[in-house]
């Protein structure tokens, strides 16, 4: 069963998504409806070109914990060499704009990165709630990944890459960052990407006891 939510900021039961993650139409892109969602580990997603709002919260979420990030031995040799440098914060915009745009996704068919949504976290941002990872090479963005960033833990949302590896390079940068932090990294989505750096399903009610930590 689907959800039409009405007015109020309110989300019906998480569990009651149907078997695809899909819970509910309506809402807005504003800071109240995005972190009272993601609070229960609900997320929008739906294409910028069609009409509606389209909240989703799977059974399973595929998350990463930051002291489990696979590092190959090729990506070692390659962080040793310092040709890219990681960045946290230092453009946000520009991540955004990046994850919209590269490799033409802005273009194709059920694009969901659209200016509305990056007007809401550009907002979310400046409230201190969404963050951004850079990756450099000299004075030019070549990645990154931005998200959610509540308590201890990081819904993210997107990531880039305009050379090889630059995205992997971003997520280590995060989850070192997070390493002592007791939290886990919302991958939203499975990929052979994410899996392959050390991503992993849960149950909802494990995912919901790190979102509830304190």
């Amino acid at each position: 069963m689907v959800f039409r939510l009405s007015d109020d900021v309110v989300f019906p039961d998480p569990t009651l998504a149907d078997d695809d993650g899909l819970l509910a139409v309506g809402g807005a892109l504003t800071p109240e409806w995005l972190i009272t969602a993601y609070s229960f580990g609900i997320f929008p997603w739906s294409s910028f070109r069609e009409d509606e709002l389209l909240w989703f919260c799977p059974h399973e979420r595929f998350v990463i914990f930051p002291r489990e990030i696979h590092i190959s031995h090729s990506m070692r040799q390659l962080l040793r060499r310092g040709q890219y440098k990681a960045t946290l914060n230092k453009d946000f915009e520009g991540v955004i704009r990046g994850c919209s745009m590269a490799q033409g996704r802005y273009d194709m068919e059920g694009a969901w990165l659209g200016e509305d949504m990056i007007a809401a976290f550009l907002k979310m941002h400046e409230l201190g709630v969404a963050a951004s990872v850079e990756v450099w090479e000299g004075d030019k963005l070549v990645g990154g990944l931005y998200g959610m960033n509540i308590g201890w833990n990081f819904f993210g949302e997107s990531m880039f890459s305009l050379v090889p590896n630059a995205s992997k390079i971003a997520l280590i940068f995060l989850a070192e960052l997070m390493a002592d932090s007791d939290g886990i990294i919302d991958c939203q989505l499975e990929t052979p990407h994410l899996r392959s750096m050390g991503g992993r399903y849960i149950s909802y009610d494990e995912y919901m006891r790190y979102l509830e930590k304190k």
